[in-house]
Parts: structure tokens; sequence; C-alpha cells
């Protein structure tokens, strides 16, 4: 298969089998040893290329470009010359001046130097954490164990649940699969997978191609097989690291204005010495005193005045100043890279900020419960409703690892394995006192029907005492219809459900039953087939309202902004209703401040969005170049921008900001 210009397309363009063919692999054996080695030889190993690393004379030489110390040098090179010449003049010569100025430099160089190598050794070290790990892959017919810098192109990925993902891969199977792709789409909601899905739309975005899985990402649920399209820098991670190593960041605002400073000290020291020696050269014509002694005595003295107008203690106080200020924020875990980012963050006017896992926890959490018998809502420790709870604990596969009670995990917060929708139901489960690991282990479950697109619910046949207990979650609407459900109580029900749904919560239904052995042969019945029979007759247990929380410093910080006169813009992958709710809940938005989606900024001319971008507050679905064009038009007008976030997709914007806050 090709395209119009006769090129292939790309492989979430074409279907599994093309894909397969096009690599020269097998979607069974997949590559050969000899193969696999011919690639890793062709495409080079599945890792970013490093930029080289920065001499300390490189180092010195970038350090000393700042615009007060060229000036500094330049006075000092005067001063110099000055002091030889009298010197061979049989003049006072003043060395201890020249030793001042140079030291002066010297120390401000040193200073900038040393701390911001100090700092680049932690981004090393923080960097050095990410070992590198094992893949399981399919070679010569066999399931083995490989370095993820081995990957190549053409590999086939066995993949399952928790599964960090070491490369772009082209899905040739998939049950019920779903990848959390925060990091690079900035979407809060795992990302459901199938592998028979095809797009014809070249222009796709990344976080819709639902037939891919990308480097970096991780396995929420299900399982499947993948094989490789893209490694290292060609990956959609590495696409973004090119970008990072090629921009330019440009002045900071203390830079520009210790620019501007040295301007003004020049021309003004030019002009006033410009006068003192015309003056003196009139004085010594009108006294008749002019020879070239007393000439040469006014050029020197006129030279000198400039000298004495620059500042020799600014760069030195500037660098000592700025190094404190580093060392201050380490010690409250902010690890900066460029010393002049601590005074360029008191400029900032504009914060662009990441919503997933910067301003919320990326950490889905249920906030609320129906309790459908009680017809009341419940906080999660306030859950008594036994089926709801039970229903938590063993219709699902995630786990859960909770802190335990030493003071140094007394903070700590529960690490999520699996689906995080489903451990958020077993962290409920925890505060409401029931420990999900003992719920599964006396549990003997029977059949299990995964959670797909289709059914939009997950059902779980558990052997309960004196028969069967059917566990069945999904959507509230799904879980309604499968019970018997009078008309006054399911529109109830739905007025709740709609309350929850319009502050952008993930709602999800429950409902159980229960078939005595007394009832039926239940030892004869077709679990594997009668799901219908199964889920027939159910009783609604309730439903649970989940969202990603905000942090709880936000809103505080939120206000001190506002307070402070700087401008907050959310700029998120999620969709406009779910970034609108958390706008509003924050109060971004108001009356004369809007929500837009990104594609609305990719119709608008620069122009266009340089007149509008001061009414946007909220871009929803951005992408990292929707998010690098709002920064440069923010720039463009005058502001001191910062950006935060804590994902690749936000890389680009934080590079090209004044101010760039990495989070995590």
């Amino acid at each position: 298969m090709t395209t119009a210009n006769g090129q292939t397309p790309a492989p979430f363009m074409q279907d599994a089998p093309a894909v397969i063919s096009t690599l020269g692999t097998d979607a069974h054996q997949g590559l050969t040893s000899e193969q696999a080695a011919h690639n890793l030889n062709q495409y080079g190993p599945n890792a970013f290329t490093k930029p080289k690393p920065e001499s300390m004379l490189s180092r010195i030489v970038k350090t000393a470009a700042d615009p007060m110390l060229i000036m500094l040098m330049i006075a000092a090179a005067i001063t110099l010359g000055v002091n030889i010449t009298r010197a061979m003049a049989g003049g006072h010569a003043d060395i201890l001046e020249c030793v001042g100025i140079f030291f002066a430099i010297a120390l401000s160089v040193t200073i900038t130097v040393v701390m911001e190598g100090r700092s680049a050794k932690a981004f090393e070290a923080l960097n050095d954490i990410n070992d590198d790990t094992t893949v399981t892959v399919v070679r010569d017919g066999e399931v083995t164990l490989v370095s993820q810098r081995d990957i190549t192109i053409g590999d086939v990925l066995q993949i399952s649940t928790g599964d960090k993902l070491p490369a772009d891969a082209r899905l040739i199977e998939s049950n019920d699969l779903t990848a959390d792709e925060s990091a690079l789409t900035g979407e809060s909601v795992p990302s459901a997978k199938a592998a028979d899905a095809v797009f014809t739309d070249p222009k796709t975005p990344v976080a819709d191609r639902t037939n891919m899985l990308y480097s970096g990402c991780f396995v929420t649920a299900g399982n499947g097989r993948a094989v490789v399209t893209a490694v290292g820098d060609d990956t959609e991670f590495g696409k973004i690291a090119r970008e990072l190593r090629a921009a330019d960041t440009g002045m900071t605002p203390l830079q520009e204005k210790l620019a501007k400073l040295g301007k003004v000290i020049a021309v003004v020291g030019s002009i006033v010495a410009a006068l003192v020696f015309v003056l003196q050269v009139a004085r010594f014509v009108a006294s008749g005193t002019a020879s070239f002694d007393t000439i040469s005595e006014a050029f020197i003295t006129s030279i000198t005045l400039i000298v004495a107008a620059v500042p020799e203690g600014l760069p030195t106080i500037v660098a000592a100043c700025l190094a404190v200020n580093i060392i201050k924020m380490s010690k409250q875990n902010a690890l900066v890279k460029k010393m002049v980012a601590c005074e360029t963050i008191g400029c900032i006017n504009v914060i662009c900020s990441d919503k997933t896992g910067t301003l919320t926890q990326n950490r889905m959490t249920v906030i609320e419960a129906y309790n459908a018998p009680g017809r009341a809502l419940e906080k999660p420790e306030q859950i008594r409703n036994r089926m709801l709870l039970e229903n938590f604990c063993v219709n699902g596969t995630a786990d859960v690892t909770f802190p335990g009670a030493t003071e140094a995990e007394a903070g700590a917060m529960p690490e999520f394995i699996g689906n995080p929708t489903e451990c958020a139901l077993l962290v409920a489960a925890h505060k409401a006192g029931l420990d999900y690991r003992i719920r599964r282990e006396r549990a003997t479950v029977l059949h299990t029907y995964p959670f797909s697109s289709e059914t939009k619910s997950m059902t779980t046949v558990v052997r309960d005492g004196d028969g069967i207990t059917v566990f069945a979650k999904g959507s509230p609407e799904k879980m309604l219809d499968l019970c018997a459900v009078d008309a006054k109580t399911r529109g109830e029900i739905e007025r709740e459900i709609a309350k929850f749904q319009a502050q952008s919560c993930r709602v999800l239904g429950f409902a159980h039953r229960h078939i005595s052995d007394k009832d039926a042969d239940t030892a004869a019945l077709d679990y594997a087939a009668d799901r219908a029979g199964l889920e027939s007759g159910m009783m609604f247990d309730g439903f649970v309202a989940i969202v990603d929380p905000l942090r709880e410093d936000v809103p505080g910080a939120v206000e001190r902004c506002r307070k402070a006169g700087i401008e907050l813009k959310m700029l998120t992958g999620d969709n406009i209703v779910t970034a609108t709710a958390i706008a509003n809940e924050l109060g971004i938005l108001d009356e004369r401040h809007i929500a837009v989606e990104a594609r609305q900024i990719e119709e608008m001319s620069d122009e266009e969005l340089s007149r509008e971008i001061g009414r946007i507050r909220v871009i929803a679905r951005s992408t990292p170049v929707i998010k690098m064009r709002v920064v440069n038009a923010l720039k463009a007008q005058g502001n001191v921008v910062a950006v935060t976030g804590d994902g690749i997709n936000d890389a680009p914007a934080i590079k090209n900001a004044d101010v760039g806050i990495a989070m995590g």
C-alpha cells in the first residue's frame, strides 16, 4: 500500500498485516536474531541521542558573554591600557585597580559556573534514576527478555498491564487494552486501544490513534501484542526531544535589563567623558598650555571617567544573590538549572499551566458514592453497603500498594498498579475499612467478562456460600438497564448522576445478582456463554463519582497569583468539558474570559491569536505545538511567561518560556 505521492503511509493508517509485511517481520515468530542485529545496526539503539557534554571552557565563555560582564571586561582592558600608558610615560600606574576589576569578573564567572554545574549534576543524577529495563519480546519464535536499548524496529512486543512501553508500536492484537498517555498527550483518562482500527487522515492527532502505543507511556489494563515501528529519536517522545535541542531560549528579562543598563552606562559615560575632554582641551588652548602631554593626560582622564562609571561590583553581587536563591530553592526540592531564572520568577505576569499532574494529582479518586438501597450520598469512608464494597474488591484486576505506618511512609500516596479507575475503587474500599486483598483471597472467581467498549461493563461471577453472586460494573445507564428499577426511582437516580456528570465527574454504576443453588443448578450454568442470562434481573447497588482531584495547595496558589496580578492560563490535553469544570472550580473563567479547543487556535492567524489571547484562559485538547505557539504569542506582547508541566507534551513550551518549571 502506498499513498498518492508514492510513500508508505504511517503505521496507524495501515492494518496490522500490512505493517508487519512492510517491516519484514512475523506476527508470531518475531524477528530472527540476524534480522534483529541488522535492524539494530541500521536504526541504531533504542535511546535518545544525548547532546555532546558542554566543556568547562564553553561554560565559562557562555557565562562571560553576559552584557554587564562584557562591559566590565572592556573597562578592565581600558584601565589596563591607561595604566600601561602611564607607566611607560613615567607616571603612577594603579595596578591594584586593574587587579580588582579582573577579580570581580573572575568571581562572578566562578560563582555562576560552579552553581549551575552543581545543578547540572543534580539533573544528571535524576536522569540516571531510569535504569535500563528488560522488555518481553518474541524473537526466533520464542518469548524472551531483551534490554530496552536493544529493542529495534520489527520486534514483536508482548504487552500486559503495568508495562512501560519501550518504543512506538503498532498493535497486532489487543484484549481490552488501555494505556495511560498523559505524559505525551495530557489526557487524564487512559486511552482505549484497538488493534483493528485503521485511520485515513494523516493528521489524526496522537491522542486519537487508538491502534498505536507510544514510548514512555504505561499499559493500565488488558494485554496484547504490538510490532515496533519507531525507536529512539524517531519516537514521538524523541521528536519532541529533538525540537528541544534545537530551540533557542533567547535572553531572560534580567539579562535584557542588564544589557539595557550597560548600554545606558556606556552612552552616558562616553558623552560625559567626551564633554570633559573637550572642556579640558579648550581650557589648555585658552591658557596657552596645550601640548601633546597635557592633551594626552586629558584623554586618559576622560577614559578613566568611563571606567569609573562602570559598576564593577554589580555582576558579582547579582551572581552572589542568585546563588543564595538557588541554595534556598534547593532546600524546598526545587532544582534551578539557570541562575538568572531565580530573578525572572519575580517578573512573571502570566503562568501557562498544564492540568493533569500539575493542577491535579493525576490520580483518580472516588469523591462520592450513591447508596441505592439507602437513597443517600456517602463519602468513601462512610460506605457501608456490603455488596457495593464487594464489587469494588472482587470485580477488577488492578492492585494498590498502600503506604505503611512508619514515620517515613506516613505522608506517602498509595501506588496504583493497573487501571486507575479500578485503583480508585480499591482506595475507596480501603477508606471504608475493607482490605481488598483479603476479600479477593476468599472469593472463588468462576468467570470474568472483561470490560469492553462494546458492552461498557465488566462482570465477575463468584462462588458465594449457598450459590453464586454476579457482580457487574460499568456505565450507570447500562447498569440501570440490567436492573428492575421503577420509573420514579430511576428518574431520581438519573438526576443525581446528571449532577456529577455536569461537574465532569466520571460516573460508574454497580449492580449484583445472587443465584441460590436451590433456585438453579448453578453447577450446570455455562458461565462463558450465558452472560445475558447471568446479568438479567440484577439489583442496582448504586454508583460512584470519580475525579482527578486538585492538588491541595492549588486553590490557595491560584488565589495568591490573582492577588499578585499574575494571570493563569490552563493548557490541557483533556476535553473541553473536563477542562472547563476544573477552571470553574479554580475561578479561572468569568464573563470576560473563555475556554476554547486547540483546533480553534490552529485556525487562527498569528494576528488573530495575538488579539484573542488576552480573552482565552483555557485551551483544551492542547498539543505541544499549540502550547508553544501560545507562549510565543504572549512573549511577543511583552509578557514574562512561566510554563509549568509534568509531561513530555509540555516540554517545548517549558523550553521556550521565560521560566520553565518541570513538575515531578
